[in-house]
């Protein structure tokens, strides 16, 4: 089992800038891949970020790409996701979740987090 807890949600205007955290506790960490996801009042929950077990690779939804950068550190069992330039549409709640390959946490994770809140205000 791997337990996901975000942080770093909240209220922030357009073209600020907010830095989610996803602390993982349980199974080793360092072998998971990892992603975010997103879902906005009455829509589907959607991909936004996704990061290979070693960091070398990184893939992104086009809504957010060249604005959110996804990160990870192993020795602190740590994901982040970096948004700048927010946008009022960007805003929803925010789920961690940890998937065994890159194609697991992008399409079916594993684990998910329960979430984090965060509004961008126009």
């Amino acid at each position: 089992q791997v337990q996901l807890v975000e942080s770093g949600g909240g209220l922030v205007q357009a073209g600020g800038s907010l830095r989610l955290s996803c602390a993982a506790s349980g199974r080793t960490f360092s072998s998971y891949a990892m992603g975010w996801f997103r879902q906005a009042p009455g829509k589907e929950r959607e991909f936004v970020a996704a990061i290979s077990w070693s960091g070398g690779s990184t893939y992104y939804a086009d809504s957010v790409k060249g604005r959110f950068t996804i990160s990870r550190d192993n020795a602190k069992n740590t994901v982040y996701l970096q948004m700048n330039s927010l946008k009022p549409e960007d805003t929803a709640v925010y789920y961690c979740a940890a998937g065994e390959t890159i194609v697991v946490v992008t399409t079916t994770p594993d684990y998910w987090g329960q979430g984090t809140q965060v509004t961008v205000s126009s």
